[in-house]
């Protein structure tokens, strides 16, 4: 990484928390003045993890909450730049790992690479399996440049995924455990089922997949919340 550019990140975040500390930070979910994450919401944020409805070539998927409302509000304002909700993040992803008896003692988590330089620590999945506390592992890298999945239909998604991901780097020891691959926003299932396919490819066990949220194709909102709260009493 270039030496001047590292340095103007740093001094920017610096700079950022001089702000936190001199103005009123807005919380992200309701926009009051206790921000980043006032405590209402977040505890309203830490509903009960449910499993995702199946998706197509996708191993078993579960997820913090919907991609609407204040999950949907909360999770937009960290991909946008509030470091400060990745220890927010990482406290949901961990209730989901825990949730879904797909993460124990030596499981392997992958995150789904950003759009960055490959390996990015600061890539948003990547900081918040970091604050989640797991034990991570880079493994998947694009192999070329894919269309964005924002605005795409069903179809386009998962045509725009395949063949997107690769596995490298793979050490040894990691072919003897369990993996879980790790996303923001599970919609299709196009994404995780190719980073799946890559990980089974260079010989890796993936058990399932944690996300932050799932997103129903077919809308969003309060009839999907009332949809999301089945799976969770099984």
């Amino acid at each position: 990484m270039d030496v001047r550019k590292a340095l103007a990140g740093a001094l920017s975040r610096m700079w950022a928390a001089l702000l936190d500390l001199l103005l009123p930070r807005a919380c992200a979910g309701c926009s009051g003045p206790a921000g980043p994450l006032c405590g209402a919401c977040r505890g309203r944020l830490r509903r009960r993890p449910h499993r995702c409805a199946p998706r197509p070539g996708c191993p078993p998927v579960w997820a913090a909450g919907p991609y609407a409302g204040l999950h949907r509000r909360v999770l937009l304002a960290y991909k946008e730049g509030d470091d400060a909700l990745a220890a927010v993040w990482g406290e949901r992803l961990a209730a989901v790992c825990e949730a879904s008896g797909l993460v124990g003692p030596g499981t392997l988590l992958v995150p789904v690479p950003g759009r960055g330089p490959p390996h990015d620590p600061r890539a948003p999945v990547a900081r918040v399996v970091a604050a989640c506390g797991g034990r991570t592992l880079s493994l998947l890298r694009h192999r070329g440049r894919t269309r964005r999945q924002a605005g795409l239909g069903r179809r386009e998604r998962l045509t725009n995924r395949v063949g997107a991901f690769r596995a490298d780097r793979v050490p040894a020891w990691a072919v003897e455990g369990r993996v879980v691959v790790v996303d923001d926003v599970v919609t299709t299932g196009a994404t995780v089922a190719e980073a799946t396919r890559a990980l089974r490819a260079a010989g890796l066990r993936v058990v399932g997949a944690v996300t932050l949220a799932e997103r129903f194709v077919d809308g969003e909102g309060e009839a999907g919340e009332k949809v999301l709260r089945t799976p969770s009493k099984r």
